[in-house]
């Protein structure tokens, strides 16, 4: 069975750092691109970040953009979203998805975490 387990969450203040993980497993994700997305209440689900498979590419939100970076580890089938300069509006539950790069930046991609709320206080 195919997992996606997101862990790393939590509450911090702004201007702390929190850092993601997404540890794959069921099948090897290493030809798949991986990446991040999050649903703050009441919102829409929102793309955050994206890696392609060998990590040489990577694609940012505007909203995090010099202040998020994902990586990933092949070898041990698992994606990161280092996140720092946090603020109360990046408060969201943080989902990992993996698959074809342009599904997992348009949303649609094959697989799916259960997600880990990040909540920052002011």
């Amino acid at each position: 069975q195919v997992q996606l387990v997101e862990s790393g969450g939590g509450l911090v203040q702004a201007g702390g750092s929190l850092r993601l993980s997404c540890a794959a497993s069921g099948r090897t994700f290493s030809s798949d691109a991986m990446g991040w997305f999050r649903q703050a209440p009441g919102k829409e689900r929102e793309f955050v970040a994206v890696i392609n498979w060998t990590g040489s590419s990577t694609y940012y939100a505007v909203s995090v953009k010099g202040r998020f970076t994902i990586s990933r580890d092949n070898a041990k089938n698992t994606v990161f979203l280092q996140m720092n300069s946090l603020n109360p509006e990046d408060t969201a539950v943080y989902y990992c998805a993996a698959g074809v790069f342009v599904s997992v930046v348009t949303g649609r991609a094959n697989y799916w975490g259960q997600g880990t709320q990040v909540t920052v206080s002011s």
